[in-house]
């Protein structure tokens, strides 16, 4: 999404990096930290990823969430943050940052094998097939 584009961008101003070298030394940073905290299921899914096509890799690096539900996301954290949430809105946040959290660690999986395969994974990658 743009904001993480964004947020990439000033880390890399900041810096005097690329945005790219930003966003892979945030990747390693995040694989060089064991999976055992993650529930079973999800670390021999990590683990099966090893086993897909480049495609199927690919397929995966560029999934977004649906609009609709970042939408929904959105309208929560900011009640969130101005203290307006409902006990059932925020078991709903929960659960969407959960999502999204298992989104986000099997897109940056499917990035650490195409890379260790020798593909070279950039922003301009990412962006849906459909943009």
């Amino acid at each position: 999404p743009d904001s993480l584009y964004q947020k990439a961008q000033q880390v890399a101003d900041q810096k005097s990096v690329s945005v790219d070298e930003v966003i892979r030394t945030r990747l390693e940073e995040t694989f060089d930290q064991p999976l055992f905290d993650l529930p079973d299921d999800e670390k021999e899914e990590l683990k099966a990823m090893a086993y897909l096509s480049d495609d199927t890799l690919w397929t995966i690096a560029r999934e977004q969430m649906p609009k609709i539900i970042q939408q929904r996301m959105a309208l929560l954290m900011t009640k969130n943050t101005q203290g307006t949430i409902t006990d059932a809105e925020h078991k709903e946040l929960t659960e969407l940052v959960e999502r999204g959290n298992r989104l986000t660690l099997r897109k940056a999986q499917a990035m650490k094998y195409l890379t260790e395969r020798g593909h070279k994974v950039t922003l301009d990658d990412l962006k849906p097939a459909d943009e």
